[in-house]
């Protein structure tokens, strides 16, 4: 599966493929005939299609998306992390720690802030989220800094990428 920091090349995609991957988007527990349907193919050739954006590295997996309150997964928090060295060891080694808790649903390095990362966390309550940053955010080695900031509401929670950018 291709990291977001090698090199990689745009895929030509055409008509069929963009609505393909918008029709996936939307529901990738399509079978390939509905899927074939929805985008005027016969099924052979959709699934074709289909195989070739995967070995493209363009869909690189399919889930079911789960509803988080109904699963008891009502706090979401937003944690800015600040490190206190900028050295690639010390960032590895934060990285490889928060991807191993299943907690941490994102975890983007970012600029333009104090911070040096940004989390998205997903538990229970607050008592969860107290417990996870004290038993594991604030063990860190390299953690100087956290301010956290909690979700309201979600105004806007999507899953599908915009394809209109895509060359034509």
């Amino acid at each position: 599966m291709p990291t977001e920091n090698q090199n990689t090349r745009l895929h030509p995609l055409d008509r069929t493929d963009r609505r393909i991957l918008e029709v996936l988007q939307h529901d990738a527990g399509l079978s390939n005939q509905d899927l074939a349907e929805k985008v005027g193919l016969s099924p052979s050739p959709c699934l074709r299609r289909v195989r070739a954006l995967e070995q493209a590295g363009i869909i690189i997996g399919r889930v079911a998306l789960l509803d988080r309150k109904r699963l008891g997964l009502e706090l979401t928090a937003l944690i800015q992390i600040g490190m206190d060295r900028h050295t690639p060891e010390r960032f590895a080694t934060f990285e490889d720690a928060v991807s191993s808790y299943p907690e941490v649903q994102h975890c983007y390095l970012i600029t333009g802030q104090a911070a040096d990362y940004l989390l998205q966390v997903v538990v229970p309550d607050m008592d969860a989220y107290q417990d996870f940053l004290l038993r594991r955010i604030t063990r860190l080695e390299g953690v100087s800094s956290v301010h956290t900031s909690f979700v309201l509401r979600r105004v806007i929670d999507r899953t599908a990428l915009p394809l209109g950018y895509l060359p034509k």
